[in-house]
């Protein structure tokens, strides 16, 4: 072996070991542009930021003020219904009808037009009698109106094979009749009113062998819908 033990370099041309790197220099302009990109983006997000906070705060408020100022309907119930004569075998020449109902605005804020009110009595949903009820009046929100009325004579249509089918139901304990109650309403919420509703409230009415209602419908709250 020769006395030279040293393993020889090689040298990549244009390599230079002790070559440091190369630092770029970026100008003003450069560094003034990426601040204003930076800012931009800043500024851009604090504005959607706070459209969007608006946006919910403002869809929160009408949430709000609709369950507040949504319209109520009216709520029916029937309390009273009667046919005194229904014992009597030949009833049908003084039949009469007697019902006593409720009308309750139960809005916080929210005023009821009515246009007049119009009361109808159906059996096996043929009507029997019809009367008018109610001039036209204002309802204040939270207060209750009574509806009644007595049907006779020419308000109320029975003959005698209608008075037989009364007594068929008699004898099996209850006859079924349908008090309707309709009319024309408005709501009031300050000084705007809602267009016009056709307004209906169906009360089932069921009488015993004496006539007067069953336990059963009493007090019961009747269905409204709007035509």
């Amino acid at each position: 072996m020769r006395g030279n033990d040293h393993i020889p370099i090689r040298h990549v041309p244009g390599q230079n070991p002790n070559q440091k790197p190369i630092r770029r220099h970026h100008t003003a302009r450069y560094y003034v542009q990426r601040v204003q990109d930076s800012l931009t983006t800043r500024v851009s997000k604090v504005i959607c930021g706070t459209f969007l906070s608006l946006l919910f705060i403002l869809g929160l408020i009408t949430f709000i003020l609709w369950i507040s100022l949504r319209p109520h309907r009216p709520r029916f119930h029937i309390h009273e219904f009667s046919i005194p004569g229904l014992a009597q075998s030949s009833g049908f020449q003084n039949a009469q009808v007697n019902f006593n109902a409720t009308a309750r605005n139960a809005n916080q804020n929210i005023g009821i037009y009515y246009e007049s009110m119009d009361g109808a009595v159906y059996y096996r949903d043929q009507k029997i009698g019809s009367t008018p009820l109610l001039d036209p009046f204002y309802q204040q929100p939270k207060h209750t109106t009574i509806v009644n009325a007595v049907l006779s004579g020419a308000t109320l249509t029975v003959n005698s094979q209608r008075w037989t089918e009364f007594q068929n139901d008699r004898v099996h304990g209850s006859v079924v009749f349908r008090l309707e109650l309709t009319s024309v309403i408005r709501f009031k919420i300050s000084s705007w009113q809602s267009k016009r509703h056709r307004m209906h409230a169906n009360c089932n009415a069921g009488v015993g062998p004496d006539g007067s209602i069953l336990p059963l419908y009493k007090d019961k709250r009747c269905p409204v819908y709007f035509s």
